[in-house]
């Protein structure tokens, strides 16, 4: 970050254009980080399938008969992987679910560059058609940045039948205010580097808060949002709001969990699990619980040293 904003101190009074391009890809470009050999275990256990979304490829997997089974789609968040939400699918398969994942472009196995919240919606709704056989999906549990985008996704026409937000952020263009502190970027930039994107993703800025989104929706699914009041990555009262906004929505608040913690707890599942689906979680077995807790362990365990080299450099949700 230090090199970055030395460049960019040098480039910005010379040449605008090139310090907004430049900010502009370090802003939309997420993190990347290793397969974890627990989240490669997991998604061995699906079925992989590969395709193109506006020229970008998209690599996914599914679990479950896609053809006759209501089909539930998981979005993970920024800087992640579809193997984010693992921890929903053997529930949601046990309930007679198809589960659906994938990795946004940007993220993961898909294609490399710049990702953004306009790429999420896209990306759902491209894999949505590709393996919902012209039915409209059942459920999108989503995270952090996978809600911003399912909530896009929804105002561009998406039917779903119900939705769960873990960590939902409410503001995503609120999060170029961290990288202008870092970058000690001008305005004169920023107007380019907004204007810049609105371009290439075709939208404007103004046009991705999700509680104003929310709002404009004719059909709003019933939503449950579960929000851990300790987040360190997106704040609590960016759940409260969606859920201020969304009408048919109910707010679970959680302590000691964190922005992540939300998205592995075995409480936190089970709810979603049954909100989803209608009905009481059915029980899994001693060995699916077991490999979940040991899942849950080396997979935070071995992100926790990659986040570590990474936090200063990524100022907005992961």
């Amino acid at each position: 970050m230090k090199f970055l904003r030395a460049v960019l101190r040098v480039l910005q009074p010379i040449s605008p254009g090139l310090a907004a391009w430049l900010a502009e890809r370090v802003f939309f470009t997420a993190p990347r980080r290793a397969l974890t050999p627990a989240a490669r275990a997991f998604l061995a256990t699906g079925r992989r399938f590969t395709m193109q979304v506006e020229g970008r490829r998209v690599v996914g997997w599914h679990w479950g008969d896609l053809h006759n089974a209501p089909i539930v789609y998981l979005s993970h968040g920024w800087a992640s992987r579809g193997a984010r939400l693992a921890a929903f699918t053997q529930p949601l398969l046990a309930a007679g679910y198809a589960v659906v994942t994938y990795d946004v472009p940007g993220n993961g196995a898909s294609a490399r560059g710049m990702t953004s919240m306009p790429e999420y919606a896209r990306a759902l709704m491209a894999v949505a058609a590709h393996t919902s056989n012209s039915r409209p999906p059942h459920a999108v549990i989503a995270h952090s940045m996978g809600c911003s985008g399912t909530a896009l996704a929804l105002s561009w026409g998406l039917e779903v039948g119900r939705l769960a937000f873990l960590a939902p952020a409410a503001d995503p263009p609120a999060w170029v205010e961290p990288l202008v502190r870092a970058l000690e970027l001008r305005p004169d930039v920023v107007t380019r580097l907004k204007t810049r994107s609105e371009r290439r993703l075709r939208v404007r800025w103004d046009g991705l808060h999700v509680c104003e989104l929310a709002r404009g929706l004719q059909r709003r699914p019933p939503l449950l949002i579960v929000h851990d009041k300790g987040d360190e990555t997106v704040a609590w009262s960016d759940g409260s709001a969606i859920a201020a906004a969304w009408q048919d929505s109910t707010l679970i608040s959680t302590d000691g969990l964190g922005h992540r913690g939300v998205t592995q707890d075995e409480q936190v599942v089970r709810q979603v699990v049954e909100f989803i689906t209608g009905e009481p979680a059915k029980q899994t077995s001693r060995r699916d619980s077991e490999s979940q807790r040991l899942e849950y362990e080396l997979f935070y365990r071995e992100e926790r040293v990659a986040l570590s080299s990474t936090r200063l450099s990524a100022p907005w949700p992961a």
